[in-house]
């Protein structure tokens, strides 16, 4: 979706709105598989590949569309078996979750509030499938917290264990890595998901967004953070894997590579000595002064023009942090002045991110302006040192992520053979 989207704008389209329906309601449709009684049509799947099509810059022909279904409705198979585990357990994903995801979707793809329902309008695709499928990204996370129940949580002892291994570690090469896993889940599905992985190779390297491509059809758990396994020592990694990502320069992605249970691709990101590496910590101050009504592109109004041309005259009274925080409050403290200890690493986007590490102590920036307003920032302090060994609350959701990964992955090998599951049955 990069060609028309950026990071996180969609998650893709599935069986989580769509499903389970009876095979009654599914009469007048062309069915492509059903699971357990819950029809996947072939719309749904000619939904789907539309939308990967439009997220990786292909042409939506026929031909094009038919080379891409057969992995496409395997991975609606997997939507399915997931949705009816959340049914069966009695997951509700409250709304305001789905809200709030939603909303950071639009944000971080710098779209106005209701800019990305808009977008899919606009590409003939129904708003109600991001929402449907939202709700079962989330709603399979509470089912795999609920199985692992009080496993979840490490003991003090898995914690103390885990540093420990840590403090081996100290100097050692970890990767960052992103990941696409494509399952396989039947001997006879590997030429169709190597045929799949091949397509989604072509278009990564023709530019397509890999955290988008990797949020709608990669079947990992790391799916739900756009591929990113975040920082992974190598003894972690598949031995095929590794043996490829020691040679990959930064920034490469790699050819589709065969694993256990599937096809999988890499993107470096980055390499790092841990515990050696070091990180920029900010303290900073802002003061945002809100549009009256948002900013959406083309000509400002005579309001948003008032709010600009207030901002530039502020900035020549604000010489150090105090005044920054105090004109933020004459603003109503519509954002806070400090947002507490930042670290430069994990600023987004890149050109902010820049902005901060060069800008000079106590002087502050030019107006910013975003849809909703313009913000004015100082950087009040900037304290480099070693990482060393992460904290414990660090360890802690690392531990959880792997037991979370794991579980998903013996859950979704449980569901599928315990399914009853027809592709391609006759009306």
């Amino acid at each position: 979706m990069k060609s028309l989207l950026s990071y996180g704008f969609l998650l893709g389209l599935g069986t989580a709105w769509l499903a389970p329906c009876s095979v009654v309601q599914a009469q007048n449709a062309s069915i492509a598989a059903v699971v357990n009684g819950s029809v996947i049509t072939n719309q749904d799947v000619d939904a789907r590949a539309r939308l990967f099509a439009l997220s990786a810059g292909l042409p939506s022909s026929p031909d094009t569309l038919d080379r891409l279904k057969p992995q496409i409705t395997s991975e609606l198979i997997d939507q399915a078996l997931q949705l009816q585990a959340i049914e069966q357990h009695k997951v509700v994903v409250p709304q305001a979750q789905i809200a709030a995801a939603l909303a950071r979707i639009d944000k971080a793809n710098g779209l106005p509030p209701g800019g990305l329902e808009q977008k899919l309008a606009q590409a003939g695709i129904p708003y109600s499938t991001l929402v449907g499928q939202f709700r079962t990204e989330l709603g399979w996370t509470e089912v795999l917290k609920k199985t692992l129940g009080e496993d979840l949580r490490p003991t003090r002892e898995d914690v103390v264990a885990e540093q420990r291994a840590m403090q081996h570690e100290i100097g050692q090469t970890q990767y960052h890595l992103a990941e696409i896993f494509i399952p396989i889940e039947r001997p006879s599905d590997e030429a169709n998901a190597k045929r799949f992985a091949d397509t989604v190779i072509k278009q990564l390297r023709n530019g397509a967004a890999f955290p988008v491509v990797a949020a709608q059809f990669s079947q990992s758990q790391s799916a739900l953070t756009g591929g990113d396994r975040g920082w992974v020592e190598p003894d972690l990694l598949d031995p095929a894997v590794r043996a490829i990502v020691q040679r990959m320069p930064e920034g490469a992605i790699s050819d589709p590579v065969r694993v256990a249970g599937g096809f999988e691709i890499v993107d470096l990101l980055g390499t790092r000595k841990f515990g050696e590496e070091h990180e920029t910590m900010l303290d900073i101050r802002q003061a945002f002064l809100p549009f009256p009504t948002a900013f959406q592109g083309g000509q400002p109004t005579a309001g948003q023009l008032a709010v600009l041309s207030h901002a530039s005259a502020l900035r020549g009274g604000l010489h150090d942090c105090n005044a920054v925080a105090a004109a933020n409050a004459a603003a109503g403290n519509v954002r806070k002045a400090d947002p507490g200890p930042v670290n430069l690493a994990t600023v987004q986007p890149a050109a902010f991110q820049s902005l901060l590490e060069s800008l000079p102590i106590g002087q502050i920036s030019q107006p910013l302006v975003s849809h909703n307003g313009v913000a004015l920032v100082m950087v009040c302090s900037r304290t480099t040192s070693k990482t060393g060994l992460p904290g414990v609350p660090e360890i802690v959701n690392l531990l959880i992520q792997r037991r979370v990964s794991l579980e998903s992955q013996q859950l979704m090998d449980t569901l599928h053979r315990n399914a009853v599951i027809q592709r391609e049955p006759a009306e």
